[in-house]
């Protein structure tokens, strides 16, 4: 879709993107900057948020860029207050940082991985989501990340995919909570080509393999899951709270749920 032809469903809300200089996590604030959001993107390295900016700012949207490792607690507070303090207000806050360090088995995993995977998968989001809570506007939404993964956790991806279960659970939590004034839901992409998915696009038989148990025969692409997130936060999804969206072409993965 030109960008032209992309509806202006969000135009003057303040989005907050995590890990968004790149993949998915970037194609969501370039889709929600397009229809109308000012967005705050962040990632670890500052050079890597700059380089986004300046892309996004081609586009013509509002944007700011900040560093932050979404594990450092005084990172946290300051892209939230940056946020704040740059454009006043707060509707929507998208936690999309996620990390594979390991795909050993669960009973043969360190102790060192289990804990950056539920760290940075599941208690960084909680602990943002505590620091956003209190400026978000009424009728505004939490999104999550989550992953097909996460309906049927195996192989090499088993533990990652069990603290992406993990973010089903805490959609539903966090929709009670802060029910009527914020929604909150779920996005659930399936395979698109990131760096968190580099092991299965470097081998042929793998990749066909893993494209051949979609429906649609293809893989995802990173604007599949912008869009979805964008319907979510717009108005048009405004009785839509406490769900999780597959985005996944069907998965085999899906099987399972």
């Amino acid at each position: 879709m030109a960008a032209t032809e992309i509806p202006k469903r969000i135009k003057g809300k303040v989005a907050v993107v995590t890990a968004s200089t790149q993949g998915i996590g970037y194609a969501i604030a370039r889709r929600l900057g397009l229809e109308g959001a000012s967005v705050v993107i962040s990632s670890r390295k500052q050079k890597n948020v700059d380089e986004a900016v300046q892309s996004l700012k081609e586009l013509g949207i509002d944007v700011l860029g900040v560093a932050c490792h979404v594990g450092n607690a005084d990172h946290r507070k300051n892209l939230i207050k940056s946020a704040v303090d740059k454009f006043g207000r707060l509707d929507i806050f998208v936690s999309n940082a996620a990390v594979s360090p390991s795909t050993d088995p669960i009973l043969t995993m360190s102790e060192g991985a289990l804990d950056k995977l539920w760290d940075i998968n599941v208690k960084a989001g909680v602990l943002l989501i505590q620091e956003a809570a209190p400026h978000l506007a009424e009728g505004g939404s939490v999104i999550l990340i989550s992953s097909v993964a996460g309906y049927n956790p195996q192989g090499h991806l088993a533990m990652y995919g069990v603290t992406k279960t993990a973010l089903f659970g805490l959609t539903k939590a966090l929709a009670a909570e802060l029910a009527p004034n914020v929604r909150v839901n779920c996005v659930a992409p399936g395979f698109v080509h990131t760096h968190l998915s580099d092991f299965i696009f470097q081998h042929e038989a793998t990749k066909e393999e893993v494209k051949s148990h979609t429906l649609l025969d293809r893989f995802g692409k990173a604007d599949d899951m912008a869009a979805a997130v964008a319907f979510l936060v717009s108005d048009d999804a405004a009785y839509i709270t406490g769900e999780v969206l597959p985005v996944s072409g069907a998965s085999a993965l899906l099987k399972a749920s």
